[in-house]
């Protein structure tokens, strides 16, 4: 209990205040425990801060599951501009989305690859889960035949692209970019059968 105590502190002090800013001693404080009692459980502030954002993943991962659950009955598009609603509203409710978002555009220097571990598996799996809902929606006749692969991938992108934001942004200008690119994306990937597949990674220059 005494660890999950400690990474629940963890998580709320890494994510207001980053990396460098968060104090193992504050986050002992809180827990009610001596700083070094964390080092019973993390060896070190390295080690308490992967773990804490590995768990901000699989948080943030439970949580994006739940909302295509919730909304399984909405229309595909509905369902996917919402998710781009739902995922700002989920950024400012809850430490584990804003520990996770910071670190994927700004991770720390001195863990940058640990970091990049964590984070290029949950976008793989993130583009692996909406070519799966894509092609589904093309066996139902939501979507008209396209590279599900592609346009998850664009998604991801479109994602990416308007999240910059959140964090350095304001509600406004978020919201803002969504009403005016969603149309643009939505439209556009109703004719990626006429586009090229994505060219294979590592051909980029050829």
């Amino acid at each position: 209990m005494t660890a999950q105590s400690i990474r629940d502190a963890a998580l709320f002090h890494f994510a207001k205040d980053g990396y460098e800013g968060a104090s193992l001693r504050a986050i002992a404080d809180e827990v009610g425990i001596k700083k070094p009692s964390i080092y019973a459980h993390f060896s070190c502030k390295d080690d308490l801060f992967l773990h804490t954002l590995a768990f901000a993943f699989q948080e943030v991962q439970r949580h994006t599951l739940e909302y295509f659950r919730d909304h399984a009955d909405m229309p595909l598009g509905h369902r996917l501009k919402g998710l781009l609603e739902w995922f700002e509203q989920e950024y400012h409710a809850h430490a584990s989305a804003r520990f996770m978002l910071r670190n994927c555009f700004y991770p720390p220097l001195s863990l940058y690859s640990e970091v990049m571990d964590l984070v290029y598996p949950f976008i793989d799996g993130m583009e692996r889960a909406l070519s799966r809902l894509l092609q589904r929606a093309m066996r139902d006749g939501d979507l008209p035949p396209i590279p599900a692969e592609q346009a998850a991938i664009a998604f991801m992108t479109f994602l990416d692209g308007i999240t910059v934001e959140i964090i350095y942004g304001s509600s406004r200008r978020y919201k803002r970019r969504l009403e005016a690119a969603w149309p643009v994306f939505w439209q556009g990937i109703h004719h990626l059968k006429e586009v090229q597949n994505v060219v294979p990674e590592g051909d980029l220059t050829s």
